[in-house]
């Protein structure tokens, strides 16, 4: 077995809506596998115990928690997108724009063509960049 370093995304009843919805935004986007909770928990039946999924060329993971935390996602993490042209940057940065958390709006910052960092519906972060 080789070693892996994988994003885990850990979500509070929204795992697989966010996982769902990160496929159908990438073209290679697969769900590889999903395990769920059954009626014994300790999590909701049915929710995401952990699932693996593939976008732009990486595994990701991602689970629901039973437990509540007081934490949840931070900007000081994100998930860094090198897109192939503008059309791509300028549609993964509407998509996952949710209104609330635009750290910085695409614009040219100068160290590339187009960039933004924003924060989804689920609270996490994407910085995405057009060399």
């Amino acid at each position: 077995m080789t070693t892996t370093v994988r994003p885990f995304l850990m979500f509070e009843g929204r795992a697989e809506e966010a996982m769902d919805f990160y496929v159908s935004l990438f073209e290679d986007g697969e769900v590889l596998e999903v395990s769920r909770y059954g009626k014994d928990g300790p999590g909701a039946e049915g929710s995401v115990i952990v699932a693996t999924f593939r976008i732009g060329g990486q595994t990701a993971m991602c689970s629901d928690s039973p437990a509540k935390h007081a934490f949840t996602f931070t900007p000081s993490v994100s998930l860094f997108v090198t897109c192939r042209d503008e059309a791509e940057i300028r549609r993964l940065a509407a998509a996952l724009d949710s209104g609330d958390n635009v750290f910085m709006p695409l614009g040219d910052y100068g160290f590339s063509r187009l960039f933004a960092w924003v924060g989804d519906q689920f609270g996490v972060t994407w910085q995405l960049n057009l060399p």
